[in-house]
């Protein structure tokens, strides 16, 4: 019998899967029906059913970067929850990923444990009940707009469609409270650093974006914002290396301080 884990912490696997925008491949445009292909893509949950009824995903209510990402391979021994898993009502999901075939076996799911009221909450045991099992996996569709159907023994399903990567530029991307830049095909940037807002010139090549010259407002805000203000326009400072990872963006400089943005 499968063991299904409630847990006040989940294992983290609401990090996403790994989509360099600096490097890779594009598969655009060409048909992808090996089910291994699903792993390390971020998968938005669409619809469960169970006994011929369906449940949608919420509009209202749910996360808005509700996903589920396969990452095959298991925990450490005893413990609980693997790299796979994500959030698709207000709870955070792990689980152990094992693909073989067109066969996903999903084994010692944990979850957090944050009471999910509504439709919200009813769609996440609909989705964890059919999820936590093994799962006959189906693809459809072409690389960057597929869909994924998971059937369990008893017939019921999970449908999922492909997440795509937000593009790195025109993109506004979060810096924390109040604070966003969004780079230009142009080659600026702007935003705001918390308390001010910034424009100047930002060139994006090779994995780096070279920012010239911010030039910002003079606004004065309290203590602890204008901290987090001058180390942010410290990392956004010359020449910088990047890492998008699907909807969030990694920007490092060459003292190795770094800041994490992520899509709004």
């Amino acid at each position: 019998m499968k063991r299904t884990t409630y847990a006040k912490y989940a294992a983290a696997a609401l990090a996403g899967t790994t989509v360099l925008a600096a490097c890779g491949t594009e598969t655009v445009g060409t048909r992808t029906d090996d089910v291994s292909t699903i792993a390390d893509t971020s998968w938005v949950p669409q619809k469960v059913t169970v006994d011929g009824k369906e449940y949608v995903l919420p509009e209202k209510g749910a996360p808005r970067n509700a996903h589920i990402t396969f990452k095959p391979g298991a925990a450490e021994p005893e413990v609980d929850g693997g790299k796979s898993g994500g959030s698709v009502g207000c709870n955070s999901i792990g689980a152990d990923v094992d693909i073989q075939g067109d066969t996903v076996k999903v084994s010692d799911l944990v979850r957090t444990l944050m009471g999910c009221q509504g439709a919200v909450g009813t769609f996440e045991e609909k989705f964890v009940g059919v999820f936590d099992n093994d799962l006959k996996a189906e693809l459809e569709g072409r690389s960057g707009a597929r869909t994924l159907t998971l059937t369990s023994p008893q017939n019921d399903t999970i449908t999922l469609r492909e997440k795509k990567a937000p593009a790195l530029k025109g993109t506004r991307w979060s810096l924390g409270e109040n604070a966003y830049l969004t780079l230009t095909k142009n080659n600026t940037v702007t935003g705001s650093l918390g308390c001010n807002t910034f424009n100047g010139r930002a060139t994006v090549e090779d994995g780096t974006i070279a920012f010239g010259r911010l030039a910002t407002t003079r606004m004065m805000c309290s203590g602890p914002v204008m901290k987090t203000e001058r180390e942010l326009a410290e990392i956004l400072s010359g020449k910088v290396s990047y890492q998008q990872e699907l909807d969030s963006l990694k920007i490092t400089d060459a003292s190795g301080e770094s800041v994490t943005a992520h899509a709004e």
